[in-house]
C-alpha cells in the first residue's frame, strides 16, 4: 500500500490535523507535567531526594536516546503504524506510572514513556509533512503543529499544577490514558499508511546511537548534579563520545545507513537543528528554573506558579497559528528565523535581571519576549527540517529535529545548572551564618538563577549566529508528490527531485 495522494489524504485533514497534534500535545507535556508534582510524588513514594531526579531524568533519557531510533522505524515499518505502537506505549506506561506504588515502578514506567514518545513525536511530524501538501493547509498545519511543541513546556507545568493541587499527582499520568486511546480510536479512520521503504533496519547503527545518546543525556545530568569535573561526568562523557564515533564510523560504511549523512548536506536544515539546539536550551532552562523561582522565592502555588507561566504559550500559539503561518508564504522563512532568536535573546536579557524584589511585571514581560521569540521560530524551523528531504526520509529529519531539542534542553539543564550551583556556593560563602535564613536561601537561589540565566544569553546569542550564517532558505516545498518509496523505486532519485523542488 502506498500513501494515499494529496486529495484524498486531506479529505479528514482537520481531524488528522488534531490527532497528530494531540499526540504531540501529550508526549510534549510529560517532559514538564511531573515537574510542580515532585513534593507529592517524594512525599507519596518515600523517594529519596537523589533518586527523585529520576523521574523527571529517566523519560528524557528514554526519550532522548530512541528518537533516531524512533524516527527510522517510521520510514521503514509504516508510519501510521509506528505511531500507534509508539502513541500505545506512552499511554500503557502511564497508566502503569499512575498506580506506581514504589520509586522503581515509577521510574520504569516514566522510562517506558519516553520510549514511546520517542517513536510516536518523529513519526507524528512525518505524518504531518506527507499528509498536507497543498500550501495553505501544508502551512496551517505546521503552524498548529509547531505551537503544540513549542507551548507544551508550559502547559504541562500548569496541568501539573492543577491535577496536583486538586487532584492528585497520579492524575498527571492518569490523563494520558483516555487522551491516548481516542488517538489510537482515530487514527485508522483519518491517517493513510505509508509502505515502508523495503530496506533493513541498521541494527548496529540503532544500537550505538540509541546507547550513545543515552549516555549523553545521562552525563549531562551527572555533570548538573556532580559537576564537570567529577569522575562519573568524565567517564559517562567519555563512553557517550567513542559509541558516537562508532556510530558515524558504522554509518559510513552500512549498506543502509540508520542515518544517511546526507541530511546535513543541506545548509538551511542543519542551521535548523542547530538553532532548536540552542533555543531548547534557554526554554528548558526557563521552566526549570522560573518555576522554582515563583515558588521558593514569591511562595506561589503549584496551579499559581502554573497560571503565571500562561501568557507565555498562549502568545506561542497565537503567533505560530494566527500570524506567521500566514506570513510565511508572503514574505518567507528566514525573517522569523531572524527575529526569533533576537527576541528570544531579549527574553533571557530580562530574565538575568530578576530578583527577589522583582514583581510578577517584569517576570511577565521576559515570557512575553520569549513567548515572541519561539512563536516567531518554531514555525518555520519544523518547516526547514523537513524541506526537500526524500519523502522516505521525512521520519528521520523528523527525529532530528526532536533530537535537537531534547538534547539542547538536556545540554541546557546540565550547563546552567552547573553555573547555577557555584554562583549559590560562592554567594553562600559571602552570606555566612546569613545564608541558612529565609531571606539568605532567597538570596543565594536567585544568584544562581541570574548567573544561569547569563550563561543563557551567550546560548541564544549562538541561535541567532546559526540563524544569520546558515540559513538562506525562503520559500518551502511540499515532499514529492510519490510521498513513500515503493517497490523498485530509487531512493536517491527520489531525493534529487525533492531537492530540486525547491
Amino acid at each position: 500500500m502506498t500513501d494515499a495522494p494529496p486529495a484524498q489524504a486531506t479529505r479528514n485533514g482537520g481531524l488528522a490535523l488534531t490527532v497528530i497534534c494531540v499526540a504531540q500535545l501529550m508526549v510534549v507535556l510529560d517532559a514538564t507535567v511531573v515537574n510542580v508534582a515532585l513534593p507529592s510524588i517524594r512525599a507519596d513514594l518515600d523517594f529519596s531526594l537523589d533518586n527523585l531526579t529520576w523521574v523527571v531524568t529517566a523519560y528524557s533519557l528514554a526519550f532522548g536516546g530512541l528518537l533516531l531510533f524512533g524516527g527510522r522505524t517510521g520510514d521503514l515499518f509504516g508510519r501510521r503504524r509506528m505511531f500507534m505502537i509508539g502513541v500505545s506505549l506512552f499511554a500503557a506506561a502511564s497508566l502503569v506510572g499512575g498506580l506506581a506504588n514504589s520509586e522503581a515502578m515509577l521510574i520504569i514506567a516514566r522510562a517506558a514513556q519516553g520510549a514511546g514518545g520517542a517513536i510516536a513525536a518523529p513519526t507524528a511530524l512525518a505524518l504531518l509533512a506527507t499528509t498536507f501538501t497543498e500550501p495553505a493547509a501544508r502551512s496551517r498545519a505546521f503552524g498548529v503543529f509547531a505551537a503544540m511543541g513549542a507551548s507544551g513546556g508550559a502547559f504541562g507545568l500548569l496541568l501539573g499544577g492543577i491535577l496536583t493541587d486538586y487532584a492528585s499527582w497520579r492524575w498527571a499520568l492518569f490523563i494520558n490514558v483516555p487522551i491516548g486511546a481516542i488517538v489510537l480510536l482515530l487514527a485508522p479512520r483519518v491517517l493513510h499508511e505509508s509502505q515502508g521503504s523495503g530496506t533493513k533496519l541498521d541494527l548496529p547503527g540503532a544500537i550505538t546511537v540509541t546507547a550513545g545518546m543515552s549516555t549523553l543525556v545521562y552525563g549531562l545530568t551527572k555533570a548538573a548534579s556532580d559537576g564537570w569535573g567529577s569522575t562519573s561526568t568524565v567517564v559517562t562523557l567519555g563512553i557517550a563520545a567513542a559509541l558516537l564515533v562508532a556510530f558515524v564510523a558504522i554509518e559510513h560504511f552500512a549498506t543502509h545507513p540508520l542515518m544517511p549523512f546526507r541530511v546535513f548536506a543541506d545548509r538551511n536544515r542543519t542551521g535548523a537543528y542547530l538553532i532548536m539546539l540552542f533555543l531548547a536550551a534557554g526554554m528548558f532552562t526557563t521552566f526549570y528554573f522560573l518555576a522554582q523561582y515563583l515558588q521558593n522565592v514569591h511562595g506561589w502555588s503549584p496551579v499559581r506558579t502554573g497560571v503565571g507561566f500562561l501568557p507565555m504559550p498562549t502568545t506561542i500559539m497565537f503567533l505560530s497559528v494566527v500570524v506567521v503561518r500566514r506570513l510565511i508564504p508572503r514574505i518567507g522563512i528566514r525573517p522569523f528565523l531572524t527575529i526569533g532568536p533576537i527576541f528570544a535573546l531579549a527574553g533571557m536579557v530580562s530574565f538575568a535581571q530578576l530578583d527577589a524584589s522583582s514583581s510578577y511585571w517584569p517576570f511577565l514581560g521576559g515570557l512575553l519576549l520569549l513567548g515572541v521569540g519561539m512563536g516567531c521560530s518554531f514555525v518555520p524551523l519544523t518547516m526547514t527540517a523537513v524541506n526537500g528531504v526524500a519523502p522516505h526520509e521525512t521520519g528521520l529529519a523528523s527525529a532530528l529535529l526532536n533530537t535537537g531539542q531534547q538534547v539542547g534542553g538536556a545540554i541546557g539543564l546540565a550547563v546552567f545548572g552547573t553555573v547555577f550551583a557555584h554562583a549559590a556556593t560562592d554567594r553562600a560563602g559571602e552570606l555566612g551564618s546569613g545564608a541558612g535564613t529565609a531571606t539568605g536561601q532567597m538570596e543565594v537561589f536567585v544568584a544562581g538563577q541570574q548567573s544561569a540565566f547569563q550563561a543563557a544569553v551567550v546560548v541564544t546569542v549562538l541561535a541567532l549566529v546559526a540563524s544569520l550564517a546558515l540559513i538562506r532558505v525562503n520559500k518551502v516545498a511540499p515532499p514529492t508528490a510519490s510521498p513513500a518509496t515503493t517497490p523498485g523505486s530509487d531512493p536517491a532519485r527520489e531525493e534529487e527531485s525533492a531537492r530540486t523542488a525547491t
